[in-house]
């Protein structure tokens, strides 16, 4: 057997080689067990003995040999033993001991330097222990919105920990922390006799915090009988390097935040939150014991499911207090006889405010995260790195966003299924479930899992338990997800955005009524705008030079070059003249095709981009109409321009973000005033024509319903078959957006007048001025006013929003005359718009041939 020590130096050595990265770490540590205990000598000394012990016996171990010792073993007298006797004892007593002695050092080695068991961390990887750490984000008012994680923690520095905790975690599980260097051989003793000998579970363990904590941070690899004595070395000889590198209390203050606490919550102070509603430094003792009493088994003494198991564990702490004169015995039997109450608090990612906003920042700050690297060269992640992301979004405003969209949805949707009771309002069109359920979450898992659509279709019909939400409160129930989808077809969705147009800083984002059981954030879904586009084509009109008060008929017209379209209005009336502000007040659509045809598609187009318009716009005149497809962060984003004095602003949503050590990592720049989209005078105007809106006309019940004192301009938009309603509303303040609409667009009221922006749209934003107008925080917004218009534009608009059309010529002769003059001019403004396309064409190929030729080159 010479050939064990050998044998281990040559397997070091190998595991050197493998290991090339470790080696220098490796030799360090050898180096150190040497120079500390002079191993080289006591090695080579145990190994002789061992290869002399067996050389000596090997011609002995035979069956006679054997049964010699059985005799002399029986003929042992302990009263009277023989001098031969205790001699053969002793020695063979001092040989075992030397024995044991070698394989615990060659077991310590091995684990030490990682053979068996994996690699043990470094002092340096000690130092640098960092938790995984949620990062938090917070409103403009310093409000904590919402967390991303994987482990659901938050730090907490010692000081931040109430004193009764650390006292019940030290009389429970440590009571000698203060004395030992991380292992506690008291304890070790107790748990080698009475535990494992005696067989008394109640003895308690053996392992200190310090080990604990070890276990904490690097856990244990394998669960196996023959792995623990692996495992608990580790622990050892990590918890003394940890010993050696941290003072007690950090110690402490690092196995407070590690702690599991059951399911994926980590840490004393996110357990104090949920299962309390208080922070660390609140802590009571009778809560800090029921949150240290759960550490022996997280969900057997969990107080929610388990209340009379954690009530007894919570005793045993204080009784573990009151032991070691943590507490006085009156105190701990004063506090036992206080029943357990309990203030739970479990929020998911669809709970608490903003989750459609948090959702949307979550995505763009994971990959914005992968682009920036923190000190040590690795890429920031959201999950673990415990950033703080400072928004725009103002806590208070998004309250009272998200109690607006709740209330007025709630009546608008109990009047929608009251104007569909009995029916459907898909009717017989299938598509409208299939495309929902080709959407769904559970058609494309089966999809992808290679199950075909009659298996699919046969598992949408099988009953199961689901939450079901309704206005009155979200229910469980069996249900099939076929019907479940029919259920949901049925509701009507909303988004809402308002932001400040001087900055752009996003003040209050709402994506729908509910993200539990709608995902889709509305406030980037794109639909059909209606009538909020035509501002765009009547800033157009006056950038080209158009008189605002120039009269345009409300006449029914025919245009034979552009397939025969008809453009009609929405409420199918016709007769007299308006102007701009008038035009733009009823939203008279003849008015308004009329104008981007005046003033020219193309040039319509140009300027919406500028203001802010991203998505492909269609380059025909039914543009004005509104058949678009926007998002409602666009358009809200576009008429900041008219409230900015002309100026462009990007929507901002992020101040700026801090690394773990509140280390500002991003800062916003702001870039608000930069750009001019629109001239300063006619942003004024159209200010001033969006006004007409409010005072005379589709969103008056601003003032009369709502009691809307401050400066409102804005614009209310109803699609085609009325299926999406708008409103976009501007303050001096804000500007606010809110689209409403059913998922599918086939789900729809069946009458404009219960279906238009005015009366599904501006309701919501309605509601939410008038609740921030009653707020003594927002005071100013209550009786905000506009800048005058400046003297020299006061008489451009000084001019009747509706006159009656003049009459026809009495003379044949004069009507003949007029309409020679009016086809000419309309034939000459057609040429002049053909001109313009046909220049923009051949702009445009001239720019691809360019392209091209670069792209070769």
């Amino acid at each position: 057997m010479a050939w064990l020590l050998p044998a281990f130096w040559l397997l070091l050595g190998q595991q050197l080689r493998n290991n090339l990265p470790y080696m220098k770490r490796l030799l360090v540590k050898l180096i150190k067990l040497i120079t500390y205990g002079l191993l080289v000598p006591v090695l080579t000394f145990l190994g002789t003995q061992f290869r002399l012990f067996f050389e000596s016996q090997k011609p002995k171990f035979t069956a006679a040999y054997w049964r010699q010792k059985g005799q002399a073993i029986r003929q042992f007298n302990l009263f009277k033993p023989r001098m031969s006797d205790i001699r053969a004892i002793l020695r063979f007593a001092l040989k075992g001991a030397l024995f044991l002695l070698l394989g615990f050092t060659i077991f310590y080695l091995a684990v030490f330097t990682g053979i068996v068991g994996g690699a043990i961390p470094s002092r340096a990887q000690l130092k640098a222990i960092q938790n995984n750490t949620a990062s938090e984000v917070y409103s403009a008012d310093k409000v904590l919105l919402g967390r991303y994680y994987i482990q659901d923690r938050t730090n907490i520095r010692y000081d931040d920990i109430a004193p009764v905790a650390i006292n019940a975690l030290i009389a429970t599980e440590d009571v000698r922390f203060y004395k030992h260097s991380g292992v506690d051989t008291r304890s070790m003793a107790r748990v080698l006799i009475k535990t494992l000998l005696m067989g008394q579970e109640s003895a308690g363990g053996g392992s200190t915090l310090s080990q604990q904590l070890a276990k904490n941070l690097f856990p244990r690899k394998g669960r196996r009988i023959w792995e623990m004595p692996i495992n608990k070395m580790r622990e050892i000889i990590i918890a003394r390097k940890l010993e050696s590198i941290y003072s007690k209390q950090e110690l402490l203050e690092l196995y407070l935040n590690t702690v599991p606490m059951g399911g994926n919550l980590y840490g004393i102070e996110r357990a104090s939150r949920r299962f309390f509603n208080t922070t660390a430094d609140s802590l009571r003792t009778e809560q800090a014991a029921v949150l240290i009493g759960m550490l022996k088994a997280t969900t057997s003494y969990n107080p929610r499911l388990y209340p009379e198991r954690s009530l007894q564990r919570r005793n045993v702490v204080l009784n573990q207090m009151a032991r070691y004169e943590f507490l006085t015995p009156q105190e701990a039997d004063s506090l036992k006889k206080t029943p357990l109450k309990l203030n739970y608090r479990y929020i998911t990612h669809n709970d608490g405010m903003a989750p459609y906003f948090r959702e949307q920042l979550r995505q763009e700050l994971v990959q914005w995260a992968a682009t920036q690297r923190k000190q040590n060269g690795q890429p920031y992640n959201l999950y673990t790195d415990g950033l703080k992301i400072y928004t725009t979004i103002d806590s208070r405003m998004q309250r009272h966003a998200e109690q607006a969209v709740r209330k007025k949805m709630a009546q608008l949707q109990q009047q929608f299924d009251a104007h569909w009771k009995g029916r459907t309002p898909w009717g017989s069109d299938a598509s409208v479930i299939q495309l929902a359920m080709q959407r769904s979450d559970r058609y494309k898992k089966m999809k992808a899992g290679g199950a075909d659509e009659a298996e699919i279709l046969e598992n949408f019909r099988q009953p199961v338990n689901m939450q079901v939400f309704n206005w009155k409160g979200s229910t469980t129930k069996p249900m099939t997800p076929m019907d479940s989808l029919q259920y949901y077809q049925r509701f009507l969705n909303t988004g809402l955005l308002s932001m400040e147009p001087a900055t752009g800083f996003v003040r209050a984002w709402v994506g729908g009524i509910n993200h539990h059981a709608f995902k889709y954030d509305h406030v980037r879904s794109r639909r059909q705008v209606g009538s909020t586009f035509k501002p765009f084509v009547y800033a157009a009109a006056l950038e080209k030079g158009i008189n605002p008060c120039e009269y345009f008929p409300n006449e029914l017209t025919t245009y034979p070059e552009y397939e025969d379209w008809s453009p009609r209005n929405s409420n199918g009336q016709y007769g007299g003249e308006y102007t701009m502000r008038g035009a733009l007040a009823q939203s008279v659509n003849t008015i308004s095709a009329h104008l981007i045809l005046e003033t020219g598609v193309d040039r319509t187009v140009s300027l919406a981009k500028r203001m802010g318009i991203q998505q492909d716009l269609p380059r025909v005149p039914s543009l004005a109409l509104g058949t678009a497809d926007l998002s409602l962060l666009e358009m809200v984003s576009a008429y900041t321009a008219f409230a900015n004095g002309g100026y462009k602003t990007e929507p901002i949503y992020i101040d700026r973000i801090e690394d773990s050590q509140s280390r500002v990592i991003h800062q916003y720049r702001s870039r608000s005033g930069t750009q001019r989209v629109l001239s300063r005078d006619n942003a004024a105007v159209m200010l001033h024509l969006l006004q007409g809106v409010v005072e005379e006309g589709s969103a008056a019940r601003l003032r009369t319903e709502y009691g809307l004192r401050m400066d409102i301009a804005g614009k209310t938009g109803t699609s085609q078959e009325h299926a999406d309603g708008w409103f976009i509303g501007i303050t001096p303040e804000l500007v606010t957006g809110v689209w409403v609409g059913a998922e599918s667009p086939k789900v729809r009221f069946r009458t404009i007048s219960e279906g238009q922006g005015s009366r599904t749209a501006m309701p919501v934003w309605g509601e939410y001025m008038r609740r921030l107008a009653q707020d003594k925080e927002f005071a100013s917004l209550r009786t905000g006013r506009f800048a005058p218009l400046p003297s020299h534009l006061q008489g451009m608009v000084s001019c009747p929003s509706y006159r009656d059309a003049p009459p026809e010529p009495e003379n044949i002769f004069d009507r003949i005359a007029d309409r020679v003059v009016k086809t000419y001019e309309d034939w000459k403004n057609q040429a002049k718009s053909n001109r313009e396309r046909k220049q923009e064409e051949k702009r445009r190929r001239q720019e691809e041939k360019k392209n091209r030729r670069i792209h070769w080159f």
